[in-house]
């Protein structure tokens, strides 16, 4: 598997460090709020679980899955949520949208415009990475980890056709494999 890898963008330490700090400040942002938090699987589930150790406040996690990739490396464009958050009325609850990658953001705008009709008080999003640079909806994380260039990334929960998600790093995946 780590043969696979061009480079490592972000280690291990890195990781926890990401996790720690924006834990800290969504903690701060929070307090005295009755928070959902809601990881988009399945690429979410490592960032989850290490970013809700440093948020320090009773919360609810939930997920949602969608879809938009198949088995390719690009989005098909067409979103469909295969699993859904268990609340039906969110009116009492602030929503965190905990995503591993905001990459076009087609996705996640389907995700926050869906749930936005089940009238939260408000809808966040934060995401381990970034990578503006390929941005076509309009959708804007509220927290970042950290941008990443263009590259097909993988580990920590990202995968290429549901493997490398247990990589305990995030690193380009060499064009050999996917081309």
């Amino acid at each position: 598997m780590h043969e696979d890898i061009k480079k490592v963008l972000v280690t291990e330490d890195e990781l926890r460090s990401i996790a720690k700090r924006l834990g800290e400040q969504i903690t701060n942002d929070y307090k005295g709020k009755k928070l959902l938090v809601v990881g988009v699987l399945k690429g979410s589930i490592y960032f989850l679980t290490d970013l809700s150790r440093y948020i320090d406040l009773e919360c609810k996690l939930d997920f949602i899955q969608a879809s938009s990739y198949g088995s390719g490396t690009t989005s098909s464009g067409k979103i469909k949520i295969i699993k859904d958050i268990s609340e039906s009325d969110l009116s009492e609850f602030d929503v965190l949208l905990v995503e591993d990658i905001l990459d076009t953001g087609n996705t996640l705008k389907y995700i926050v415009d869906m749930l936005g009709e089940r009238k939260p008080k408000s809808v966040s999003i934060v995401t381990l990475l970034d990578k503006p640079s390929r941005r076509v909806a309009d959708v804007k994380a509220d927290y970042v980890g950290v941008d990443v260039p263009n590259e097909f990334v993988v580990g920590y929960g990202l995968d290429y056709n549901q493997y490398y998600r247990n990589l305990p790093y995030i690193g380009v995946l060499k064009e050999e494999v996917y081309s």
